[in-house]
């Protein structure tokens, strides 16, 4: 091997602890009141030629993308240099405010640890060993691959997976034209229960919450507190303020129930049981809606006739709690009716009858008239509605001619095709059936950590052929691929215009990328030309989609630049309807769906029996903190800086138990894995229950400052789906907890 050879290679083996022994303070992480930007912007400048890469001093609109909420971002730029993020007061997302996780963006862009090169993986899987590689070889080398198990195997034999993003259309455009049925997001993974519940319940993917004249809110598992959607935060406060009342159902006491007006440690899994006496109660009683019950509901009578048998005492002995608390909550949230909702939330307590406790809330919203009044769900129009954009040249796709692997909609009939099962395509991958999956195109997404049980991951892995990863970092699924395309962050690029109601938002580059890295919508149509696909990408550039975009609107590109957005002006003829329209089959709120009736299962809500733990186990819950999204963040030095690692939380009584104090070293053991952590001992958790936040455990070594930080909830919980939803049951797994 030559020297130009050697210098080629690039080794990612070294531990954090080693890299700051031979760093010394310059690798000392930054923090956003210490240290500012300073550390993380001059090696840029070093490594990054800033001075090639600047665009004019001043203030740049664009859209965060440290989650998916994409709230608009006033950016601040001095000498070619990006030094402050701040809220767009114009955007309906941020008004004025960002998270600590948005204002943090700076250290995305300036990370350290940024995959600044293509690279070609040279060792084996999971060494750590890639050479360096111009754009051409590495986008050549994607395409062969790709087009060698496509003639091989089939198009379905690559599996093309990606997290929710603006960039989104194009990423399907790309699998659709290669011809691949087999398609993942990270929605599968949180949303599958909630959505598919709602469609078959209101037609519709998720109702819009409206906060201005609530009286009455009941959240269940949902900790809106430290959630990523700001602008609905921001909502839950000025209620909070207004005199609201918030129940919240969690077995934690969270930030969201610290701030709630009633805080219910309610049994995981059991949140089913509390709504379905809810529905009881209300019905029994004749507190419900008579008038909107009779004009927009189908299935009241399977409904009455399901929820006559679940009583509060029922209730009680399943969910802990009292009988009397279940009825004064049934009849207080009926009272604030229609003023009032019960959140449809993301997840609700993460079991396989999820599906059915979100078909109960959404049954509680219904016979009690919360819907489009003041106060209550909407059907509100949300992102991608209300604004017609032009359109791309999008010329027929390919016929697929495959089951996909993951069972939608052959084995699961109900479940969304955008939606998708995404851990049965790991499944797939491991069992060879209904055939096997060859390859795997990943882009913003990190399955290896997302997807529960890591190993069953890494197994799936080794028997694939080609995997391609497009992202910023070298995340731990980028450390196991074939081929890294360096993505430039949400700071440097472009992205398809974001449309909200009336009006449409741009993401536009701050500052040019830096290094070599390039942006996605140039990724794509790379890729694309050499799959012999161009005519699915026919735009010249970046600024060229987007004007094609802007056809049948009256703004420029440089007039959306300046303004970061644009108001569509609508002529109202005076005419309006009051007429409510739901889009299930009967046109109404189908109490009873009639969807699951052909299908040969019970139309209405009904208990179904959770899990419970043996003796000395715990049931093992994850969620989020306001300083971290999922597992993207974790190698953000600001974000780490506040927020580390992940402690275990677990009860006083239970670790008294065991002679665990806090701050002690712990094991963690369920029946796949077993981690070692430090124990948070605290009075905010019910004692059959511990907590773990997620997105910790990194083991790629390209991530210097998250590497072995923390541990990894995927290293301990199972993989549970839901048959009819398809949603992935974390809190199902039990664990062990001993003192280390």
């Amino acid at each position: 091997m030559s020297k130009d050879e050697r210098d080629d290679i690039v080794q990612y083996s070294m531990s954090r602890r080693k890299f700051l022994g031979l760093s010394a303070a310059g690798a000392a992480g930054a923090s956003l009141t210490g240290l500012g930007f300073d550390k993380l912007q001059a090696y840029a400048a070093k490594h990054g030629d800033v001075a090639k890469t600047t665009i004019p001093d001043g203030e740049v609109h664009t859209l965060c993308e440290m989650c998916v909420w994409r709230c608009g971002v006033i950016a601040k730029v001095r000498d070619g240099k990006i030094t402050k993020l701040e809220g767009n007061p114009d955007h309906p997302h941020s008004r004025g405010k960002l998270c600590p996780r948005g204002q943090a963006g700076l250290g995305m862009t300036y990370d350290p640890d940024r995959v600044k090169t293509p690279l070609i993986r040279v060792g084996k899987r999971g060494e750590g060993k890639f050479r360096k590689v111009t754009w051409e070889e590495a986008l050549d080398y994607t395409a062969a691959r790709m087009n060698e198990l496509k003639e091989k195997y089939g198009a379905e034999s690559m599996i093309f997976s990606t997290t929710h993003n603006l960039i989104q259309q194009q990423f399907e455009n790309l699998l659709r034209a290669y011809g691949s049925p087999n398609y993942g997001t990270q929605r599968g993974l949180c949303f599958n229960a909630m959505i598919t519940a709602n469609s078959l319940t209101w037609g519709l993917d998720e109702p819009g919450r409206d906060y201005t004249d609530t009286d009455y809110v009941i959240y269940t598992g949902r900790n809106l507190m430290e959630a990523i959607s700001n602008s609905e935060t921001q909502d839950l406060v000025e209620a909070l303020a207004k005199g609201a009342k918030v129940v919240v159902l969690d077995p934690r006491f969270t930030k969201t129930a610290a701030r709630a007006t009633e805080w219910v440690p309610i049994k995981p899994g059991n949140d089913l049981a509390f709504y379905l006496a809810m529905l009881h109660e209300i019905i029994k009683n004749d507190w419900y809606d008579h008038e909107f019950v009779e004009e927009y509901t189908h299935g009241f009578d399977q409904l009455a006739e399901e929820v006559r048998q679940y009583t509060p005492e029922w209730a009680e002995q399943r969910c802990d709690v009292p009988a009397e608390n279940i009825r004064r909550i049934a009849r207080e949230f009926s009272v604030a009716a229609p003023r009032a909702f019960a959140h449809p939330n993301w997840r609700t307590s993460n079991f396989e009858n999820s599906f059915q406790t979100e078909r109960a809330i959404a049954a509680l919203n219904a016979i009690c008239g919360c819907w489009s009044q003041p106060g209550s769900l909407q059907p509100a129009a949300g992102e991608g509605e209300g604004v017609e954009l032009g359109g791309i040249p999008q010329p027929p796709y390919p016929r697929v001619r495959a089951l996909r692997l993951d069972g939608v909609p052959w084995q699961h009939p109900v479940v969304p095709l955008k939606l998708g099962i995404f851990q049965k395509n790991r499944d797939a991958i491991l069992t060879g059936k209904p055939y096997q999956a060859h390859g795997w195109f990943i882009y913003r997404q990190n399955p290896l950590s997302s997807i529960s049980d890591r190993r069953k991951t890494l197994e799936a892995f080794s028997k694939l052929d080609f995997i391609v990863t497009i992202d910023i970092i070298m995340n731990d699924t980028a450390y196991y691929s074939d081929v890294i395309l360096p993505e430039a962050t949400y700071l440097e690029r472009y992205d398809p215009l974001m449309v909200m109601e009336d009006s449409v938002f741009i993401r536009q580059p701050v500052i040019k990328p830096l290094f070599d890295s390039k942006p996605g919508l140039w990724i794509f149509q790379e890729i694309g030309k050499r799959l012999g696909l161009e005519k699915y990408f026919q735009y010249d550039g970046e600024e060229d989609y987007i004007t094609q975009q802007l056809k049948p609107l009256d703004v420029t590109l440089e007039e959306l630049k300046n303004k970061g957005y644009f108001t569509v002006v609508k002529e109202h003829t005076g005419e309006h309807s009051e007429e409510l329209h739901f889009g299930t089959k009967t046109g109404k709120v189908e109490l009873s769906s009639t969807v699951l009736e052909q299908l040969g299962m019970k139309g209405v809500p009904h208990w179904q029996e959770p899990m419970t733990p043996s003796e000395n186990q715990f049931y093992l819950l994850t969620g989020k903190v306001a300083t971290h999204t999922q597992f993207a963040t974790q190698n953000n030095e600001y974000l780490h800086d506040l927020f580390p690692e992940n402690p275990l939380w677990i009860n006083t009584k239970e670790a008294e138990k065991r002679g665990i104090k806090n701050g002690d070293d712990i094991y963690v053991e369920s029946e796949i894995g077993k981690v070692k952590t430090k124990a948070y001992v605290t009075e905010g958790i019910r004692p059959d229950s511990v907590f773990m936040v997620a997105g910790f455990g990194h083991v790629s070594k390209g991530l210097r400052t998250a590497f072995n930080e923390g541990v990894s909830d995927s290293d301990l919980h199972i993989s549970y789906t839901d048959p009819v939803s398809g949603s992935q049951a974390l809190s199902q797994t039990f664990v062990k907890v001993y003192k280390a």
